[in-house]
């Protein structure tokens, strides 16, 4: 009985960890970069990509430029910003896996209707 019962255990172990592999990728990152995990998680997969992963593929000056606002309203640009500049971490903000708030949504209550989770 014991036998089974580590048997068990290993099968179920097994499960759980091949469903915690199925995680949703959003469609325009799955188009470029498939199944291949390890282009983003850089730091390993346990870990949140580093911010050169996420520019090898999108420049921050070409984010910038597009997530420009008016002259008036310039400093409310979540690319380029009073607080932080180009420098604020895409993970305050970007999530890949789970939808994440925008870190400036903390104090500020602007939207971003494009805000690509």
């Amino acid at each position: 009985m014991k036998k089974v019962n580590i048997v068990l255990a290993l099968v179920l172990g097994g499960l759980v960890s091949l469903s915690a592999q199925a995680i949703e990728q959003r469609a325009w990152h799955k188009e470029v970069i498939g199944k291949d995990c390890k282009v983003c998680h850089d730091n390993g997969i346990k870990q949140f990509p580093s911010d050169q992963a996420c520019l090898q593929c999108h420049d921050v000056d070409d984010l910038a430029e597009q997530t420009a606002r008016s002259e008036e309203d310039k400093w409310q640009n979540p690319h380029n910003n009073l607080h932080y500049g180009k420098d604020l971490p895409c993970q305050e903000c970007h999530g890949e896996h789970e939808s994440k708030k925008p870190l400036c949504s903390n104090c500020h209550t602007f939207k971003f209707d494009k805000h690509k989770e």
